[in-house]
């Protein structure tokens, strides 16, 4: 181990950490569960995932989480070990399967890395909500608050 602990993280922890330190999403609304990586020395965190329902309605079976988000400060092999951490909870909690989302332009390595394969490559879209959803895509200042380019989605299973 490269002096680093898994330990167990509230939302509203998780939430902070991320909308300090994700490259391209705000903080995710709702969740399963999560877990922080922090530093045995001093305890600080350099990392969080969180698990959520899948927001794809069609992949949404009672048998699939959505890991909505890892952020990590940047720290080495941080965001494989909190994929590899969070598929083994779900697992534990009865789950079969997990996906993921990565942008086009990311290279995925961790996702990869912990077991992942490259599920389905989806197209850019204007925005990734349906057209009968009225949410707010941009902010006050006419900026894109979301992503609009090309993802890939990543699934891992194990037999049920």
């Amino acid at each position: 181990m490269n002096g680093l602990a898994l330990t167990p993280i509230t939302l509203r922890e998780a939430k902070a950490f991320v909308g300090r330190h994700h490259r391209h999403n705000k903080a995710p609304r709702g969740w399963l569960f999560g877990v922080a990586l922090r530093e045995l020395s001093g305890g600080d965190v350099v990392g969080v995932g969180v698990c959520g329902r899948p927001v794809n309605r069609h992949l949404d079976d009672g048998q699939t989480v959505e890991i909505t988000r890892v952020c990590t400060t940047g720290t080495r092999n941080a965001c494989s070990m909190i994929y590899g951490a969070l598929f083994r909870a779900a697992v534990a909690l009865g789950y079969c399967r997990a996906v993921t989302y990565t942008l086009a332009t990311e290279p995925g390595s961790s996702v990869k890395a912990a077991g992942f394969v490259e599920a389905e490559r989806l197209a850019p879209r204007e925005t990734w909500n349906c057209p009968g959803r009225r949410r707010i895509t941009r902010n006050l200042f006419g900026a894109t608050e979301r992503p609009t380019e090309a993802k890939i989605r990543w699934e891992k299973v194990v037999p049920c």
